[in-house]
């Protein structure tokens, strides 16, 4: 299937590991130009603009940047976010302020700063969400709250932006190894015995979601081949939010 994305910029936050370098490596492999913009150093073959996106300056540089090396933004793929653990008995207000800056407002500000060059190329954004902002976690306030309005941004996007063509979608992933779910795991006694009562509850093969399988859905959003689809929040999850737990 050609999705017809050769040359088209996707610029990818926190594209340096993880589920966003799956994504720039997906839109690489459809001969896209990705642009990582990540504070870390990633060693895939993409320019990279290095950013702490806490700082809504940081998130105009980065715009403005891509734009001066490649004149264009196609696809904005917001996906930067780390599940900080902050919170409502083990937090404060201070660090639930921070967990939102850290999980939610660029979300918003690399939108914003993006929209003139989405305008022209009447392009696409999708949102990395997470499965906490409809199912809970515990202990996790300002993440889950962050995922939980990145849903409604979505929505809210796809309507502010339809009469300019811009298609806005939210990819909802549950369980995906990735290096910061290693990290996770590792905190746990036992991270084995974790790991087999987490995959026993996924229905659909009893197995994680792979980071390459998140980013196949979300190169095809941006593609000309959802050229109809917007406002869409989609579940790539092995059916662990929806299905019968009977299943499990």
């Amino acid at each position: 299937m050609d999705l017809q994305l050769d040359q088209k910029v996707i610029v990818v936050t926190g594209g340096a590991a993880g589920i966003g370098a799956a994504i720039v490596r997906a839109a690489a492999a459809e001969s896209a130009r990705p642009v990582i913009v990540d504070r870390c150093k990633s060693d895939l073959d993409a320019y990279q603009i290095f950013a702490d996106l806490a700082h809504p300056e940081n998130c105009k540089r980065a715009v403005e940047e891509t734009l001066e090396k490649f004149g264009a933004i196609d696809a904005l793929v917001n996906n930067a976010g780390v599940n900080d653990r902050v919170g409502l008995e083990r937090g404060n207000p201070a660090e639930y302020v921070a967990s939102l800056e850290r999980n939610l407002f660029h979300y918003y500000n690399m939108a914003h700063y993006a929209l003139d060059a989405l305008k022209k190329s009447r392009g696409a954004i999708v949102n990395i969400a997470s499965k906490t902002a409809v199912t809970g976690q515990g202990e996790t306030s300002g993440y889950a709250s962050a995922k939980g309005a990145i849903l409604a941004l979505t929505r809210e996007w796809a309507v502010e932006l339809a009469p300019y063509e811009i298609r806005v979608n939210a990819v909802i992933p549950a369980e995906v190894m990735t290096e910061m779910y290693r990290n996770w795991l590792a905190s746990f006694p036992d991270p084995e015995r974790k790991l087999e009562e987490i995959v026993s509850r996924i229905p659909l093969g009893k197995r994680m979601t792979t980071a390459d399988e998140i980013a196949s859905m979300v190169i095809f959003l941006v593609s000309a081949k959802a050229a109809h689809v917007t406002g869409q929040h989609v579940f790539v999850d092995g059916g662990y939010v929806h299905l019968d737990r009977a299943l499990a």
